[in-house]
C-alpha cells in the first residue's frame, strides 16, 4: 500500500509535515457514546505516462514490496485492491486527471492517525517518494483526505471522492483533514483536553 501524496500531493513542491505544534494526539479515549471508530484515508496521483510504459517500470515494481511493508505494519486494517491485489486498476477520480495520463489511487483504513503517520514517514515509503517526480504529474490542490469510519466500515471510491472534493472546497474539518492538520474522532478526547480535566479537577 503505497501513500501517493501528503499535505498537498507529490508535485506541490510541500515539506513532510506533521500535527500543528503543541497539539498532542498521543492518546485518543474511546468515545463517550461507545462506538469505536477508525482512520480512512485516500491518496491519489496524476500520473505522467501511461501504466505500462518504461518510464514507470521502476514505480510499479515498487509497489509490491512498500504495499507489503504496509500491509504489515502496526494499525494497518484494510486497502482497497481488485480480487487480484491490484489496486493501478481501480478506475475512479477519472474527473481529476486532467492532462495526465490517468489518475490512480491508494484507499485503506488504519486503527488511528498514529498508526498511519508512523507508515507514511517509513522508509520504505520515504524511498519511492524521492522519485515522484519521475512518475506523476505536479498538482496544486490536495489529493489525500483522513476521515473517521465507525469500525468495520469499508469506505467506496465514491465517499471517498466526496471526502477529497469536501477538503478541496473547504478545507481541514472533522468531515476530511490531513495528517498536517488533524481532528480526533467523534466524541474522542485527546491527551491534552484529558490534561485540562486532571487540572481543572485538582483545583
Amino acid at each position: 500500500m503505497l501513500r501517493w501524496g501528503q499535505e498537498g500531493g507529490f508535485g506541490s513542491g510541500a515539506r513532510w509535515r506533521r500535527a500543528r505544534a503543541g497539539t498532542n494526539w498521543d492518546t485518543v479515549s474511546v468515545p463517550a457514546g461507545g462506538g469505536s471508530y477508525e482512520l480512512a484515508q485516500v491518496n491519489i496521483a496524476r500520473l505522467a505516462a501511461p501504466l505500462d510504459a518504461p518510464a514507470l517500470a521502476d514505480f510499479l515494481a515498487a509497489l509490491a514490496p512498500v504495499s507489503g511493508v504496509a500491509d504489515g505494519a502496526p494499525g494497518f486494517v484494510w486497502r482497497l485492491q481488485t480480487e487480484d491485489g491490484n489496486a493501478t486498476a481501480v478506475r475512479v477520480f477519472d474527473w481529476d486527471a486532467g492532462d495526465s495520463c490517468g489518475v490512480i489511487v491508494n484507499m485503506s483504513v488504519w486503527a488511528d492517525v498514529e498508526s498511519l503517520d508512523a507508515c507514511v514517514h517509513g522508509e520504505a515509503h520515504h524511498r519511492v517518494l524521492r522519485r515522484r517526480r519521475q512518475w506523476f504529474r505536479r498538482t496544486p490542490e490536495a489529493w489525500m483526505a483522513c476521515w473517521w469510519v465507525p469500525t468495520g466500515h469499508r469506505p467506496t471510491t465514491d465517499e471517498a471522492e466526496a471526502r477529497l472534493r469536501h477538503l478541496r472546497a473547504q478545507g481541514p474539518s472533522p468531515h476530511a483533514f490531513t495528517l498536517r492538520e488533524r481532528f480526533p474522532a467523534p466524541g474522542a478526547v485527546t491527551s491534552d483536553e484529558l490534561a485540562g480535566r486532571s487540572q481543572a479537577g485538582s483545583r
